[in-house]
């Protein structure tokens, strides 16, 4: 097996394919710790994907005289970190879900909903079309990542990272406040 640092120098040299030697040899141990620091959350699968994407981006910064591992592994202590005051900050979406629904549906529950569902879809529409396009397969049409891959000529993995990212844009798009024009009072 190569040194960490001979393949982080393949991958800098534009060898984007040496890149998944790093994701196989330490995705077990990212994911470990995404799983201890966010107490065993379901969220920590598509974390272990924004933190070997955050590290692919950060490769220009890394310092080959540092350990790569402790590097990494405080990229991923870094993001559960994160992840744990963004919760602290909003309300899960399963908090929000459990409310009990009658049997006679309210109207105006009818019509927020499907304005809500309007302003989502008009949301995903910002986003380009091949993050849009995995998340209509996965959500809308319920596709497996293997059956997406498949559609789209894309392994498993890539589809998943594409997936993490497109969510992260769509969140990162819903959280922001709308800007209304006018004055303020």
């Amino acid at each position: 097996m190569q040194d960490d640092r001979e393949v982080i120098a393949e991958v800098l040299q534009g060898n984007k394919e040496a890149y998944a030697l790093i994701v196989n040899k330490y995705k077990g141990k990212i994911a470990s710790i995404l799983q201890r620091t966010l107490h065993h959350s379901h969220d920590a699968e598509d974390m272990v994907q924004e933190v070997f994407i955050k590290a692919y981006y950060s490769l220009p910064d890394y310092k080959p005289n540092c350990s790569f591992s402790a590097w990494l592994y405080r990229i991923a202590i870094n993001r559960g970190i994160d992840e744990l005051r963004k919760r602290k900050r909003m309300p899960s979406v399963t908090e929000m879900d459990v409310e009990v629904k009658d049997e006679c549906p309210i109207p105006e529950e009818d019509y927020l909903e499907k304005e809500q569902r309007h302003a989502l879809r008009q949301q995903m529409m910002t986003l380009d079309k091949n993050h849009r396009a995995i998340l209509d397969l996965h959500y809308l049409q319920h596709l497996s990542y293997r059956e997406i891959g498949n559609k789209l000529s894309l392994s498993v993995d890539t589809v998943r990272m594409r997936l993490s990212y497109a969510r992260k844009k769509l969140r990162d798009q819903l959280s922001k406040p709308e800007k209304k024009g006018g004055t303020s009072l």
